[in-house]
């Protein structure tokens, strides 16, 4: 039969296998790890390669170790079952049983029955075994990447299996106040970087827990796959994009090593970095005035997302960090991210247009909720400078892909001097680092600062992608992140920073993650039958402790990363004190993760004299995980550190669970939806007299009832009286805008107080 295979695939090369929608090919001779053979092939670790050798398929046949069957072997048109794990649900399709029943009359024929048996054989339990492998001479099978139904679940892994089992014996019957007593295990439970020190001794596990799902990793070829992130290989196989976002903080020394499309991204990167250094330090130096000859000192970032929630989380580290609260005197950033008109207004009170630079944020240029804001701050700019494209070129600038110069150049931006690019292979949710985060951060802070940034992620970049696993930042808590959620069955995650300036963190990393991995399907196709993608949320310490702490300590147990600093940004010692200000938060910081994993016995609640009816109330079972993250203090550098850390934890989650964790077609529903309300608002607003009629009963009542009771609002924009923005806080900025503008620069601000004391 193998021959037989060999030439049928050969002359009918598009041939379809139940449902497989692959071209196959062949290649001969050594497989090294990259193969090139037409339009469709691609890296190794993407496809699927077999050898086409009797005696290893005959074996394959006779000695499948995650196949069994009642049936003769001899008969060929016999169903073959997985063998479920320790707790499988068996409701649950399995992969032999998800079968496109409009195709079965294809293989009425002995001779197509049999291709249909042998090809979904080798296909389902022989690929993981090929993968990362070089071949001698002979014939080989080269599948390329397409989803398909039938390939094997990685739970039925036996790597997968071993981890249930670990759990079931092991861990089920160990608690974490027994565990942290164990001096041996705690002093291997850590690692530490660059000043960035990991302790996850009080994660429910082993030192073999850490093996095994090391052994879960290489089998998903993690390393492999990391390699290709960082290679510039298109990962993002559902939008044919590399994701480099790790080429945004590269060094100039590796220019020349990656690339995208024929493109030397590195040193892309570089000339656009040059040309934000040159533009914000005009900006900043005031040789790049505005429209009126006014200093431009007031900057307002319009984006949404990505676009908004990493830039601003900078911020607000660099708001109170020693160098950034020097170099950011005299300027002010606000961010513009709310389609509602209150934000708007929020963000220009109090702002004089002519002193303000407006920086808009969109990939695409075409996010309805950022390109309504910036023809909004248009509109504001137009209602006191007039109308005149000066104007726009003067105090706009974009931060947009390549692909949106057309569109860029109509919105009346300059794209000689301020159109500042980035690249499809940049994620929004990974963007920060481009101009992104550059132009705004750059022109608040200076661009010396934002280079620190990128330079702390680099830092972490390069340890990602060289340091052994078990030694290994991001990919340990990548694989702690899989632990606690798939097989632990944890489903919520919660991100705790013992300090202020990190309050934009949590919203941060819940976009990273959250849109990264909220997927229900592999790469392959197949409905996920594992848990994935945490619910993560997180808020400042100590206030959250005051918040969902409760929770944490006796509702559902959610694991925590815990995020601490040896040196305060602005450190207090009041009088009178035992601690500092600083002290006082990392108690909290070293007693919260304790209370977690010990909890406090009905025994030692008794001891206090409490009633024995109150007891139950009062008793903490503890075990509850959590890790620490301590830094030496909260800097640009670290920060940078910090964002790399989360964005290759969310990397390792999604290359173990074999989902792509660099799209997001779930977002995109609901703007087509809300697309078509728009044009029943619009009915609804040009005919007030007609009910406007919507894709669903409900929907439509609360439409009517929106329209009819809100305020009367024409689509006539010349009529409306809507059109002029804050015009009510300008009068108040004009008659100060003199005043403020003479005002001169600040040089230096003193932090430190009377001796660290307050005055």
């Amino acid at each position: 039969m193998i021959p037989t295979i060999l030439v049928l695939s050969w002359f009918i090369p598009d041939y379809s296998v139940d449902g497989l929608t692959s071209n196959w090919s062949f290649t001969s001779g050594r497989l090294g790890r990259r193969i090139r053979q037409g339009p469709h092939i691609s890296h190794l670790h993407d496809y699927r390669v077999f050898p086409a050798r009797i005696p290893y398929v005959r074996h394959h046949f006779t000695q499948c170790p995650l196949y069994s069957t009642t049936e003769s072997s001899s008969t060929d048109n016999k169903k073959y079952e997985p063998e479920k794990s320790h707790e499988e649900d068996t409701s649950i399709t399995q992969p032999s049983d998800i079968v496109d029943r409009d195709r079965q009359q294809k293989f009425q024929n002995p001779v197509s029955k049999q291709l249909h048996h042998i090809a979904n054989r080798i296909h389902q339990d022989v690929s993981h075994v090929a993968e990362g492998l070089a071949f001698d001479a002979g014939a080989a099978i080269v599948e390329t990447h397409k989803p398909s139904k039938n390939v094997s679940y990685l739970s039925s892994s036996p790597q997968w299996k071993r981890l249930v089992d670990h759990r079931d014996k092991v861990i089920h019957k160990l608690h974490l106040r027994d565990l942290l007593k164990d001096r041996t295990r705690s002093d291997q439970l850590f690692v530490e970087h660059d000043g960035v020190y990991l302790d996850y001794s009080r994660q429910q596990i082993t030192v073999e827990t850490i093996d095994l799902l090391s052994s879960l990793a290489t089998r998903q070829n993690l390393r492999a796959k990391i390699n290709a992130m960082f290679e510039g290989e298109k990962i993002n196989f559902t939008e044919d994009r590399a994701v480099l976002h790790t080429a945004l903080r590269a060094k100039k020394d590796q220019i020349g090593t990656v690339f995208s499309d024929g493109e030397d991204v590195v040193k892309q990167v570089h000339e656009m970095l040059d040309h934000i250094k040159y533009f914000t330090e005009g900006v900043r130096s005031g040789e790049i005035r505005g429209y009126t000859g006014k200093h431009l000192r007031n900057i307002i970032s319009v984006g949404i997302g990505g676009s908004y929630l990493g830039p601003e989380f900078l911020h607000e580290v660099l708001k109170t960090e020693p160098e950034g609260v020097n170099s950011s005197l005299g300027y002010s950033l606000r961010f513009l991210s709310n389609v509602d008109p209150v934000d708007v207004e929020r963000t220009c009170s109090e702002l004089d247009p002519e002193e303000t630079l407006i920086v808009i944020v969109s990939k695409t240029f075409t996010t309805a909720e950022t390109m309504l804001n910036a023809r909004t701050m248009r509109q504001w700019l137009w209602d006191f400078m007039g109308d005149d494209p000066e104007v726009v070129r003067k105090h706009m600038v974009a931060c947009s892909s390549v692909s949106s110069t057309n569109l860029v150049v109509d919105f009346g931006i300059n794209t000689e001097e301020n159109f500042f690019r980035f690249w499809d292979w940049v994620g929004g949710r990974y963007s920060l680092c481009s101009s992104v985060g550059a132009v705004p951060i750059s022109l608040m802070y200076g661009f010396d600062v934002f280079q620190k940034f990128l330079d702390g992620a680099n830092s972490i970049d390069k340890h990602f992608s060289s340091a052994p696993f078990n030694e290994n930042i991001p990919v340990l808590m990548g694989m702690l992140g899989v632990w606690n959620m798939s097989f632990m069955g944890y489903c919520a995650r919660t991100t705790l920073p013992y300090a202020e300036a990190l309050l934009k963190l949590p919203a941060h990393i819940q976009q990273l993650d959250m849109e990264s991995n909220g997927k229900y399907v592999t790469r392959d196709g197949l409905e996920i039958d594992y848990p994935v993608g945490e619910i993560d949320f997180g808020e400042p310490g100590t206030n959250g402790q005051h918040s969902f702490f409760q929770l944490l300590h006796m509702g559902q147990v959610v694991p925590c990363d815990f995020i601490g600093f040896v040196t305060s940004q602005h450190d207090l010692f009041i009088d009178g004190e035992n601690l500092s200000s600083h002290d006082e938060l990392m108690a909290n910081f070293f007693a919260q993760p304790d209370a977690l994993a010990n909890g406090k016995t009905s025994d030692a609640v008794r001891a206090e004299g409490v009633r024995d009816d109150l007891v139950i109330h009062r008793t903490f079972h503890g075990n509850r995980p959590s890790l620490s993250l301590l830094l030496p203090k909260l800097t640009a550098y670290a920060t940078g550190q910090l964002l790399a850390i989360y964005e290759h934890r969310t990397a390792v989650q999604g290359f173990i669970w074999d989902i792509n964790s660099f799209d997001q077609w779930g977002v995109e529903l609901g703007k087509q939806l809300a697309s078509k309300i728009k044009d029943n608002l619009f009915d609804g607003r040009s005919n007030p007299d007609q009910p406007v009629r919507a894709s669903n009963p409900s929907t439509t009542r609360l439409l009517n009832y929106y329209i009819n009771n809100s305020r009367d609002t024409t689509c006539d924009a010349t009529n409306s009286g809507l059109t002029t923005v804050t015009t009510k806080t300008y009068g108040d900025t004009k008659r100060t805008a003199k005043s403020m503008n003479a005002r001169p620069i600040p040089s230096r601000h003193d932090l430190t107080g009377k001796n660290g004391k307050l005055s």
